[in-house]
């Protein structure tokens, strides 16, 4: 649909401008008079050559923005469409923005927030959706929002810290990686020519030919390493694609040692971040645990959520299946079962999600202190095998002369 851009006056003569998303002028004239906006222009704005985002999609870090912008705006009054309007006028990313004049023009055709937000599931997921519908419900939307905007700029935050905390190991196998692949296609061959020279191949010592038959190997069939590295990587996520596979890998991630006590504090912290959230804000328990275990990011985790989901369905509380499951701590497990006594639950999950995530923050600098000398030895370890089994033809070729 075109742009428009309008000028007009409110009832108190003041003069205001914008732009609106519709399908004709005649449409802006109607939706501004609905607004009590007497028109004064109206002009189709010219197509914009704009460079949209990558894939069009929408971050969590610009979600977490508009939400806090959007919550402090109804508090302070301001009618949701103009609120939509302003919201979308300035945003950058062009799907965004397209996403929130759509929305504004479903709440002007007299549909619900969450209704036309529920038509955007790859901007706005059912999490947020069923809050901001209890929002609508309850008449608190504003508080609603701001719940959300804690919510999102707390995922974000986490999220930030764990990519943070990987760039440094992932730059040291990368450059790993690099400098044994030089080493061995370009600087390994030259010795390769040159030993020959001195002597056959079969008295070189064993380290030795073990670095040529790698360096030959990977200067002959590079293209086959690259492609069965491509091949494991697809095939790795098609069985990570299946019901089983998804299983038996992510349960495999929670008990490697280290990384799986890292992963299941992320998973606890999340759990009891996204549950306390929809508790407070008055969803109901069952939809809340049915929306927490499709936002646990495991597939064991999830499994656990759903089968507490349906032992409260027969009747249960939350913290007995939660303990048979295994997969929660047992601290955890006791505070919730606290908070259902006391009837804070919500509160409880905030402070262990608080707890958490201190956890992790942690547990990450842990991860990182153990890795960088592992990585450092083991790069070291790579290498100087390679200059050693270079320099000891050397070495037994100079004890000949002595």
């Amino acid at each position: 649909m075109p742009s428009y851009t309008w000028k007009g006056k409110n009832r108190g003569g003041a003069v205001q401008e914008g732009v609106m998303v519709a399908d004709s002028k005649d449409a802006v004239i109607a939706n501004l008079r609905r607004q009590q906006v007497v028109v004064t222009a109206v002009t189709e704005k010219g197509r914009e050559i704009a460079l949209p985002k990558m894939g069009g999609r929408v971050s969590s870090k610009e979600i977490a923005i508009f939400t806090r912008q959007f919550s402090v705006m109804i508090d302070a009054g301001l009618p949701l469409v103009q609120c939509l309007e302003i919201l979308g006028g300035q945003q950058e990313n062009r799907a965004f923005q397209r996403t929130l004049f759509a929305i504004r023009q479903d709440v002007e055709s007299g549909a619900t927030l969450a209704t036309a937000m529920a038509k955007h599931p790859k901007v706005f997921d059912e999490l947020f959706t069923n809050m901001i519908a209890a929002g609508e419900a309850g008449g608190i939307l504003d508080t609603i929002l701001r719940r959300l905007s804690e919510y999102i700029e707390k995922k974000v935050k986490l999220m930030s810290a764990i990519r943070k905390a990987l760039i440094y190991p992932c730059a040291i196998v990368v450059i790993a990686v690099g400098v044994v692949w030089i080493i061995l296609v370009w600087v390994i061959p030259v010795f390769a020519s040159l030993f020959s020279s001195m002597a056959g191949g079969a008295l070189l010592p064993l380290p030795t030919r073990i670095t040529i038959a790698a360096s030959n190997f990977l200067g002959t069939f590079w293209w086959l390493i690259f492609g069965g590295g491509a091949l494991g990587f697809y095939a790795l996520r098609r069985y990570h694609a299946t019901y089983t596979g998804r299983r038996h890998i992510d349960a495999l991630m929670l008990k490697m040692p280290v990384l799986g006590m890292v992963l299941r504090k992320i998973a606890v912290a999340r759990f009891c971040r996204t549950l306390g959230t929809l508790t407070a804000s008055g969803v109901p328990i069952l939809d809340g645990l049915e929306i927490t275990a499709k936002t646990a990011g495991n597939a064991i985790i999830e499994d656990a959520i759903m089968a507490t989901r349906k032992s409260i369905e027969e009747g249960r509380t939350i913290s007995d299946p939660l303990r048979e499951s295994g997969v929660f701590p047992s601290m955890v497990v006791q505070m919730i079962a606290v908070g259902e006594q006391t009837g804070a639950l919500d509160a409880m999950l905030s402070k262990i999600a608080d707890f958490y995530e201190d956890e992790v923050d942690e547990a990450v600098a842990n991860l990182l202190t153990l890795l960088e000398p592992i990585m450092i030895a083991f790069l070291g370890v790579v290498i100087g095998g390679i200059v050693i089994s270079m320099y000891m033809p050397m070495f037994e070729l100079i004890s000949k002369i002595g």
